[in-house]
């Protein structure tokens, strides 16, 4: 991923290639090519999204929950690079569309987008906004402009092979400082109508900083940032333990009194933890609540 500015700090710009993230997305949760794309590119906008955060620690979330048979998309991304994603419906299928391609809007289908920044606050950032297309690109822009104020563009692709595998992922958002003039607004917008589709451009071969140059090149984009980008679900039995533990001594007592194994998911990296009975009884007197 990189970040960029341009026409001397009146644009701001991020970038991406997610293939390789995305398709380990898809084998962890065996989802359907459409899921794919649209939790590929909710992981994408989220990524981009993420760097954007201030603190090493501040956890960007975005969750889609829509009448379509996917159900609900989520993704979470923090700010150095990482992120992880899940669908309800992994398995959710929908015929192509009218233009013969994966039907994103089709299998999310009308509802609202959450977008959650936990920041180490009191209280997490939140804010919903109506669905504008379920197509998760026009919808990321529609939440910049409705509730940040944030004249933004977009552009978010996952193209897949006959196989299923994924083939080409990435995107980018071109965003407008306040102080942006009418004439650089206006040449940039006479340039984006030109870019059709961001997977053509992953197809040719783009790397982030040519997906940017094909973008900017006339407002002398200077790149500011790099960085690796990747899957990662930082779940662990540690941390499913202090799950358990959050149950308190009453559930805890009555897991053990069944005599039977408790196991736990992962929803992001789709792992399972399991706990004996005396494990669950050691989690019990580790915590003094027995």
């Amino acid at each position: 991923m990189v970040r960029a500015t341009a026409a001397d700090a009146q644009i701001r710009a991020f970038a991406v290639t997610s293939r390789e993230l995305v398709e380990t997305a898809r084998a962890a949760h065996d989802t359907s090519p459409v899921v794919t794309a649209a939790l590929g590119r909710l992981m994408t906008g989220a990524l981009m999204m993420g760097s954007m955060l201030k603190g090493e620690k501040d956890i960007l979330t975005l969750q889609i929950r829509g009448a379509g048979s996917v159900h609900g998309i989520t993704a979470t991304a923090d700010a150095a690079g990482h992120v992880k994603g899940y669908a309800d419906n992994p398995q959710a299928m929908m015929p192509p569309n009218s233009a013969g391609k994966l039907d994103v809007g089709g299998v999310i289908g009308a509802g609202v987008l959450h977008v959650m920044k936990d920041m180490g606050l009191k209280e997490p950032y939140a804010s919903t906004v109506t669905l504008q297309t379920g197509e998760v690109a026009d919808d990321l822009t529609y939440y910049f402009a409705a509730s940040e104020q944030i004249p933004s563009v977009v552009a978010l692709g996952v193209l897949m092979n006959r196989d299923n595998t994924v083939r080409q992922a990435g995107g980018f958002i071109v965003q407008l400082m306040p102080f942006t003039s009418e004439e650089v607004i206006s040449r940039l917008e006479e340039k984006l109508i030109k870019i059709t589709s961001v997977t053509e451009l992953l197809e040719a071969g783009k790397t982030p900083e040519e997906l940017l140059e094909c973008v900017l090149d006339e407002f002398a984009p200077e790149i500011t940032d790099r960085m690796p980008v990747s899957f990662r679900c930082d779940c662990s039995r540690e941390r499913v333990e202090k799950v358990l533990l959050s149950l308190g001594a009453k559930d805890l007592k009555e897991l053990v009194d069944e005599g039977k194994e408790v196991e736990l998911h992962c929803h992001f990296c789709n792992k399972d933890y399991t706990f004996s009975v005396e494990e669950v009884e050691r989690i019990m007197k580790a915590g003094s609540v027995g």
